[in-house]
C-alpha cells in the first residue's frame, strides 16, 4: 500500500497498518491571524503539507500513517487581531488525550505529534508526562520548523529561521496554496527589529503579550522577498528533516 493519509484509507487498511507497527503522525496546528497577506489557516495548511511530504519519504523505509490535522491550538496571543480560534489548556489537553486514545484503540503504539505552531510548544511539552502515564503509548512530539532550523537559513535572504507570517511561511504558502496569498499586500508584511522570534521570549521575567502589542502588522520577520521557489525548497528541507526522525529506530526503542 502506498497511501499515507488515514482519512483516505479503509478501516481494513488502517487495521493492517496497525498490525505492521506503523508510526502515526498526528499534525497539530492553529487557525490564527497571519498578517495582511496570508490566510488564517497557514499553520494548519503547512503542517499538513510537511507531514504528508515527510510520510511519503519515510514510508519507503517503514510504515507511516498521517492522522487528520488538529486545526485548533493555543493562540490567545493572536486573538486581538481577529480571525483566530484558540483552546484553553484543559480543553487542549482533553482533546489531545481523546485523539491519542482513539489512535491507541485502533491498535497503534507509536505516535509522533508534529506541531506547526509556536504557541503550542510549551503546552505539548507539559502534556507529555500525562500522555505517558495515562495512555501507555510511545508518544513523541516535535515542531517541524525547529527540526529543520539549521537547514533553512541558506534558502533565506532576510531571516535566519522561521518567524511569523514571514519569508519562510509566505514562501511555503506560495508553493503549497498560492491562490490564498495576497501579493498586493506584501509591502506591508514586515516588522523591523526582530532577527529571531525566540527573542520575544528571551526575558528573565515573563508576562503575557498580545502580538498586537509586538507587531502592528501581525508579522514577525520580513515576507517581502518570499517566492514560491524558496517555498518548494523549504518544504523539501522540512519534509526531509521530519522523515529522518520518523524512521529513526532509536526514538521508538523504548517507552
Amino acid at each position: 500500500m502506498t497511501g499515507v493519509m488515514w482519512k483516505e484509507l479503509t478501516a481494513e487498511d488502517v487495521n493492517r497498518r496497525a498490525s505492521e507497527g506503523a508510526v502515526v503522525v498526528l499534525p497539530v496546528a492553529s487557525i490564527e491571524q497571519h498578517g495582511p497577506h496570508l490566510p488564517v489557516g497557514v499553520d494548519t495548511i503547512l503542517c499538513k503539507a510537511v507531514c504528508m511530504a515527510a510520510a511519503r519519504i519515510a514510508v519507503q523505509t517503514s510504515p507511516v500513517v498521517v492522522a487528520p490535522t488538529l486545526w485548533c491550538g493555543m493562540a490567545e496571543h493572536h486573538v486581538a487581531f481577529g480571525g483566530t480560534f484558540t483552546f484553553d489548556i484543559p480543553t487542549y489537553r482533553a482533546v489531545l488525550l481523546a485523539l491519542l486514545g482513539s489512535i491507541k484503540r485502533a491498535g497503534f503504539s507509536k505516535v509522533m505529534i508534529v506541531n506547526g505552531h509556536g504557541g503550542n510548544i510549551s503546552a505539548l511539552n507539559a502534556f507529555l508526562p500525562d500522555f505517558d502515564r495515562e495512555l501507555g503509548l510511545m508518544v513523541r512530539a516535535t515542531t517541524y520548523f525547529m527540526l529543520a532550523n539549521n537547514r533553512i537559513g541558506a534558502v533565506l535572504d532576510r531571516q535566519k529561521s522561521v518567524m511569523h507570517a514571514c519569508e519562510v511561511e509566505t514562501s511555503m504558502m506560495m508553493a503549497v496554496a498560492g491562490s490564498t496569498v495576497k501579493p498586493e499586500r506584501l509591502g506591508e508584511a514586515h516588522c523591523p527589529g526582530f532577527t529571531d522570534v525566540r527573542s520575544i521570549l528571551a526575558n528573565d521575567v515573563q508576562q503575557f503579550r498580545s502580538f498586537q502589542a509586538i507587531t502592528p502588522s501581525g508579522v514577525i520577520g520580513d515576507a517581502r522577498t518570499a517566492t514560491a521557489e524558496k517555498g518548494q525548497a523549504l518544504l523539501a528541507l522540512c519534509a526531509e528533516a521530519l522523515a529522518e526522525r520518523l524512521i529513526d529506530a532509536s526514538l521508538w526503542s523504548h517507552g
